[in-house]
């Protein structure tokens, strides 16, 4: 393994813990016997947490995203975070590209998932039939969520990923917890749906700058006009 790769395992890590910190929901009582020791928080499936790591890898489709609750809302608060992402460098600088596939934005995660299962930070468990995988599910550990939070506090630089990553729990929640209800809201992105099988999903930063500009306007018009 390269030096290169292995750093991007150990980053893609680093993110994906983070991001389980900020979604998993809470294990709750009582704890099942398939809940492993010590495990406080879960995410539910693997297709769900490729698309809730989709919006954090590219933070231009997360900004969209925002600007269409905005317009169903009125709520300015979303208008003001989507201005937050776009009028940065941040859709550029902090974007990691996904490809498509046939259920949506994936890639493999179990390199990543390898550096958090090792320490026990994250536990993987797979629920089966005879024939195959049903359910991956995600558990944070109190450990995991102790250098979750150590590591933020210590390097601000990570802060961004968990405000990112509340943003799309936020998100998530408003759309449906289910990675098909998630999926389907990111199929109505017409560049998402219409990439080919297999190639990069391309970024939409400057379509939903101008976006932005024309809602600030328009909100604009109508704040004079009241």
């Amino acid at each position: 393994m390269s030096a290169d790769s292995e750093g991007d395992r150990f980053s893609d890590a680093i993110r994906l813990l983070l991001l389980i910190a900020a979604v998993a929901d809470p294990v709750g009582t009582p704890v099942g016997p398939d809940v492993p020791a010590n495990a406080v928080a879960v995410v539910h499936a693997e297709s769900r947490l490729q698309k809730l790591d989709f919006w954090l890898r590219n933070p231009d489709y997360l900004a969209d995203e925002l600007l269409n609750d905005y317009e169903r809302s009125g709520e300015m608060i979303l208008l003001d975070l989507a201005g937050k992402i776009l009028d940065s460098d941040e859709p550029e600088v902090c974007a990691i590209p996904m490809l498509r596939y046939l259920f949506g934005a994936f890639e493999y995660l179990d390199q990543a998932l390898s550096v958090l299962a090792a320490p026990r930070l994250v536990v993987v468990r797979q629920r089966r039939s005879q024939t195959r995988v049903i359910q991956d599910s995600y558990y944070l550990t109190s450990k995991g969520r102790q250098i979750a939070d150590q590591a933020t506090a210590q390097f601000p630089e990570l802060a961004w990923y968990t405000e990112r990553a509340l943003l799309v729990r936020a998100l998530a929640e408003a759309t449906g917890h289910t990675a098909l209800a998630l999926r389907n809201r990111q199929y109505l992105q017409r560049d998402y749906a219409e990439t080919p099988l297999g190639e990069i999903i391309p970024s939409i930063a400057d379509r939903a700058r101008e976006r932005l500009s024309a809602l600030r306007e328009a909100t604009l018009q109508g704040a004079v006009h009241e």
